[in-house]
């Protein structure tokens, strides 16, 4: 039986803090790797992701599924034998709450679009 290929990993943040680099196993999915983040998320930064929902990483360009493994999501052509992969992380805006789509007024908020056709 084969050895289980760990493969390393680092996430990088927006600020361009990383996050690692920890080695994980191949059949590692891209699901548990969300919550890995979200658990070793530093604590002085603020909005923090609360769900895997609100994160999503990109690897080579392309952003990971949930339920695709590590093995899966690998990107051949950008890595280097032995070297570390960069995963970048991108935040998913904060949803507005329902209370706060209305204006201080209490009048609900509207958009509006205006076009002009010369």
């Amino acid at each position: 039986m084969a050895a289980e290929e760990l493969i390393d990993v680092k996430f990088r943040l927006a600020d361009g803090s990383d996050i690692g680099p920890s080695k994980y196993s191949s059949v590692t999915t891209v699901g548990s790797l969300k919550e890995k983040i979200i658990s070793q998320w530093p604590k002085e930064k603020e909005n923090a992701p609360k769900t895997i929902n609100d994160v999503k990483l990109i690897n080579a360009g392309k952003i990971l599924e949930n339920n695709k493994t590590l093995a899966e999501s690998r990107s051949h052509v950008s890595e280097i034998p032995g070297g570390v992969i960069t995963m970048h992380i991108v935040m998913r805006p904060p949803m507005a709450d329902k209370k706060s789509e209305k204006l201080q007024d209490g009048s609900p908020k509207t958009s509006s679009c205006s076009c002009m056709i010369l």
